[in-house]
């Protein structure tokens, strides 16, 4: 009602500057029970994005800075964004910041514009998995691995036993079905526009300018600029992120999740053990695109 009032008062009584909500979609994507984590999943994000969503205004703003992680997540992410973008008639737009490579490339496909830095890192449409083989470390420890299963497959790619073909045969016809999917869904969002080169999907990934030439993303620049030049000079953005906990973290993450776990006696040990392991494997997704 009293926007609908302010249209009849003079001067700047009567503007009234556009506001868009923007949500930061930062970090590794996957699911991580420590309670030290910064990945991104469903869970932390469900609740900004429906916030932002609900908010009036013509259009969301996404800033995504991911290397990916979870295809699992990933396609939740994006499907969550899709959806209240139909729900509440939205326009979204992604801004990627340093990279939207992989599962970050999966959410920022979410927007109907995709705008990146010219320096950013885009693509690397394909999956890929990562381990180790310590058969030799053991053989050389004098360690005997003992491993017992019902079902003649169920200790598959286990990384104290020796390699087997038919293990690595079922573990890319998986990569490829995954694949399969990922390039599907880019070409529904963006086929009209996306270029027929070869290697497009290959797992390749591109900076900002030559994903704009390849149709991966649709133009360069920057939050600020981009939202004064289509909404006019005055407008305004809020960061929408998730709720606080009483002790002033982002709930489920830091101090609080931590106390409730010496409170309840929990195994630290073994967290910290998980948490050390999640953040080299963090630190090699990023490193990869030389961040």
């Amino acid at each position: 009602m009293l926007d609908g009032v302010r249209k009849y008062l003079p001067g700047k009584l009567g503007e009234v500057p556009t506001v868009i909500p923007v949500v930061r979609l930062q970090g590794a994507i996957g699911v991580s029970s420590s309670p030290f984590s910064s990945t991104l999943s469903l869970a932390n994000v469900a609740r900004p994005l429906d916030k932002a969503f609900s908010m009036p205004g013509p259009a969301v703003a996404l800033i995504v800075n991911s290397p990916g992680g979870s295809p699992v997540q990933s396609r939740l992410i994006h499907n969550r964004i899709r959806s209240l973008a139909k729900q509440h008639d939205k326009e979204v737009l992604v801004f990627v910041e340093d990279v939207a490579a992989s599962g970050g490339y999966m959410i920022a496909v979410a927007g109907d514009e995709i705008i990146a830095d010219a320096s950013s890192i885009v693509g690397s449409i394909g999956v890929v998995y990562a381990g180790f083989g310590f058969t030799g470390a053991l053989d050389k420890l004098g360690i005997e691995r003992r491993l017992h299963t019902a079902g003649e497959n169920k200790a598959l790619l286990d990384p104290f036993s020796p390699e087997r073909d038919e293990d690595v045969r079922h573990l890319k016809a998986i990569q490829q079905e995954v694949h399969d999917d990922f390039i599907d869904l880019v070409k529904a969002r963006r086929g009209d526009v996306l270029s027929e080169a070869p290697d497009l999907f290959s797992g390749l990934f591109w900076t900002g300018t030559a994903g704009r030439d390849l149709g991966l993303v649709d133009s360069l620049g920057d939050l600020r600029s981009v939202l004064r030049a289509r909404f006019g000079e005055e407008v305004k953005t809020r960061l929408v992120t998730a709720p606080r906990s009483l002790l002033g973290r982002r709930q489920g993450v830091g101090v609080a999740a931590a106390l409730g776990e010496l409170l309840t006696g929990r195994d630290q040990g073994a967290g910290l053990a998980e948490e050390v392991i999640s953040a080299l494997e963090n630190r090699a997704l990023w490193a990869r695109f030389g961040l």
